[in-house]
């Protein structure tokens, strides 16, 4: 297979997955190295195309069509319900930022975009390696989230309200 041609199938599957798509599966598909699907991700940017790579693997964020910043206030165990709402109104979670009252705006990339991961972040907190970014506020974040519509993001605001999470600007 042609450079070119694995490069548009590389593309097809990574516009038509809902979670990111590793590296290494994507050389085990192409029996190719997970350089060559490096460097192949980097072409494709410098074409153009909006690319993430997280932790999980590869993203094409054409996809997302709207994006809008919710203040939120929960518990450290209301994490994973904040989460798994957003994600199961077709949201995802693309950062967590605190406005700190010293050090000015924190901020963490996230790319949340299942339950699972949601998890697995959750899990990561409470091994105790490190503290929720929400606790140097008392609790009051800032996320990210994206979505394919405005009317999905009114959803997930008025679920956030719903459920008492939500703070109003």
């Amino acid at each position: 297979m042609k450079a070119e041609e694995r490069r548009r199938e590389i593309l097809a599957l990574i516009s038509n997955v809902e979670t990111p798509l590793p590296a290494g599966a994507l050389s085990e598909r192409f029996k190719v190295s997970r350089q060559v699907i490096v460097q192949d991700i980097a072409i494709l940017r410098a074409n153009g195309y909006d690319i993430t790579a997280t932790n999980r693997g590869y993203i094409l964020n054409d996809k997302i069509a709207a994006t809008r910043v919710f203040k939120c206030r929960h518990s450290f165990e209301e994490i994973v319900d904040e989460g798994a709402l957003i994600i199961s109104l077709g949201g995802k979670i693309t950062d967590i930022f605190v406005n700190h009252r010293v050090y000015g705006r924190i901020s963490a990339r996230l790319d949340l975009n299942t339950k699972t991961h949601v998890e697995e972040l959750y899990r990561s907190l409470v091994s105790g390696a490190s503290k929720p970014l929400m606790s140097v506020t008392d609790g009051y974040h800032y996320h990210t989230v994206s979505a394919d519509s405005e009317k999905a993001l009114d959803e997930i605001e008025n679920a956030l309200r719903a459920r008492g999470f939500l703070i109003e600007i």
